[in-house]
């Protein structure tokens, strides 16, 4: 009888034990904003309002995290990683415990030593038949689709005249964790900073509201340069495809002449300080933007334009790197005293710089045609292992849909057009091979197949120029073509063991659905920009 009654307690327990796991399960897989979403195209085609002189306007706030809050340490083995069995740290607030800023990329026990550049969020806006539409570049590894969900829903309370804000991360990897892969430990014993987030949140916030609030009307010069793979970019995981093109913007005061802004987009991974570099940074990008805003002295140099320069990150997938390449300066000097990333910035910049200079010379002063439009869609992508156990547990990227059949998370695509401009945003890291072209079916592929992700995107759009903004409104890891998609022995390309990528979305239909989903928005967006008799 005793036996009978310890196994019905013991059953018991164990039921109230399965019902707390499924209900804790429940809460975690649920995630915030989960009845938001958007599918909208403006104008609807045929709807168009007056187009007008378009306006533009820019907002800068600085993110860099407030390091008296935290707590300084000493690497006192050297290894660039913080182990609190070895190295010491100034318990500033005496809670005993060390308070660190966790940086993101590499590996996860990076913290911070130090600020080596200010890390921002930089707002345009634009506006035009009446529409304001504002693009947020933002230093940071990448901010996940439900905290971009938090600003949208701050400013539909606060600034309802703001009709769309699309949100990308410029993907440094000396800016703080903000996924919550990379701080300390992921999972038992982590330390992500969630008051940093607020903090980076009301900054975003405040950066798009100053770039409204500096609307004037504007002049535009459009160019594009060619970006060399010598000097710039390696490919480390065939096929070799790299992005090579460098569209960029300059938007003027039409009453006193001067700039307002700089805008562009390259692909490139902002990591060439490396692993053991413990200050915060935007990498390369703050080289650039410093250039291209204040011009560069002597050899290579060129007067600023001045303004603010928003730079967005194109496609690095696939992976564009500068770290198994040296890089010589406009000095010639190969990674000398002033780095990589300042050689690699500053280089750019030149390119940017004789494009701008050139097109200007020829008389490009403006768009022939100023309006603006967008569409933008919701989407759920499918997840693998390992991340749908973080998504489960909402610790990465809260929020599970599609089940009990399928593991999603929801996300979100834009394209966008400001006169002649066009842009297409992509929610991760996309590989140039889908931008641009040169998928292949390698021998060794998992799935045997053609290429899927064709035509390429940029193949598709219509604008005299054309960007696309990788970590767009999210960042779920690499997008990667399926027929190049590699777990499973035997590998391509003569690999020894999986190629690095695919850890970290997990499902290799992601990217084809991805594809699809830009492709339509794009059609989208050119039927309604035909209504308006304005498609190239």
């Amino acid at each position: 009888m005793k036996f009978l009654l310890y196994l019905k307690r013991g059953l018991i327990l164990l039921a109230v034990l399965v019902l707390f796991l499924l209900v804790a399960l429940f809460v975690t897989t649920r995630g915030p904003h989960r009845g938001t979403s958007i599918d909208i195209t403006f104008p609807e085609p045929g709807k168009w309002g007056q187009v007008n002189q378009l306006e533009v306007g820019v907002g800068v706030r600085d993110i860099t995290p407030q390091i008296e809050l935290y707590d300084s340490w000493v690497d006192q083995d050297g290894d660039g990683a913080f182990d609190p069995d070895i190295d010491q740290y100034e318990d500033k607030n005496g809670n005993g415990t060390f308070d660190l800023i966790w940086l993101a990329g590499f590996g996860n026990k990076r913290a911070a030593q130090g600020i080596h550049d200010p890390l921002w969020a930089r707002a345009i806006a634009f506006k035009n038949n009446g529409a304001i539409i504002v693009l947020v570049s933002i230093d940071s590894i990448g901010i996940t689709h439900d905290r971009y969900l938090d600003i949208r829903e701050r400013l539909v309370e606060e600034a309802p005249h703001i009709t769309h804000v699309s949100f990308a991360a410029t993907h440094t990897h000396n800016a703080p964790d903000t996924i919550g892969l990379w701080s300390y430990k992921e999972f038992i014993g982590r330390k992500f900073d969630d008051g940093y987030i607020a903090y980076l949140q009301d900054q975003i916030f405040e950066s798009i509201l100053e770039s409204v609030s500096q609307l004037v009307p504007a002049n535009t010069v459009l160019a594009e340069a060619e970006v060399p793979m010598e000097n710039f970019t390696h490919d480390s995981r065939p096929p070799v495809v790299v992005d090579k093109k460098l569209p960029v913007a300059l938007f003027r005061n039409q009453k006193t002449g001067e700039t307002i802004a700089t805008l562009s987009s390259w692909g490139m991974h902002p990591e060439g300080f490396g692993s053991d570099f413990p200050l915060i940074s935007s990498d390369f990008v703050h080289y650039y933007r410093e250039a291209m805003e204040s011009g560069l002295d002597g050899k290579g140099g060129f007067k600023g334009f001045g303004g603010k320069a928003i730079y967005f990150t194109g496609p690095v997938g696939g992976l564009m790197t500068q770290l198994n390449i040296n890089i010589s300066d406009r000095f010639g000097e190969v990674n000398g005293p002033g780095s990589k990333s300042k050689a690699q910035g500053e280089n750019l910049a030149i390119l940017a710089a004789e494009a701008l200079n050139a097109s200007q010379k020829n008389g490009v002063e403006d768009m022939s045609f100023q309006g603006i439009a967008f569409t933008a869609k919701t989407i759920f992508i499918p997840i693998g292992w390992p991340l749908k156990v973080a998504v489960a547990l909402g610790l990465v990227h809260p929020g599970m849909y599609g089940l009990p059949f399928n593991t999603e998370v929801k996300s979100e695509i834009n394209a966008i057009r400001i006169g002649d401009l066009e842009i297409i945003t992509s929610p991760g890291e996309v590989f140039p091979e889908i931008v641009d072209g040169g998928i292949e079916s390698p021998e060794g592929a998992d799935i045997i197949t053609e290429p899927v992700e064709v035509p390429p995107l940029r193949s598709q759009m219509e604008g005299a120029i054309n960007m696309n903004f990788n970590l767009g409104m999210d960042e779920i890891g690499y997008i990667i073509p399926i027929s190049q998609w590699d777990r499973e022995p035997p590998y391509t390309y003569s690999y020894r063991e999986p190629p690095y990528g695919e850890i970290y979305i997990g499902d290799p239909s992601a990217s084809p659905k991805i594809h699809r989903e830009s492709l339509l928005l794009l059609e989208r967006l050119h039927d309604t920009l035909s209504s308006a008799g304005n498609r190239r």
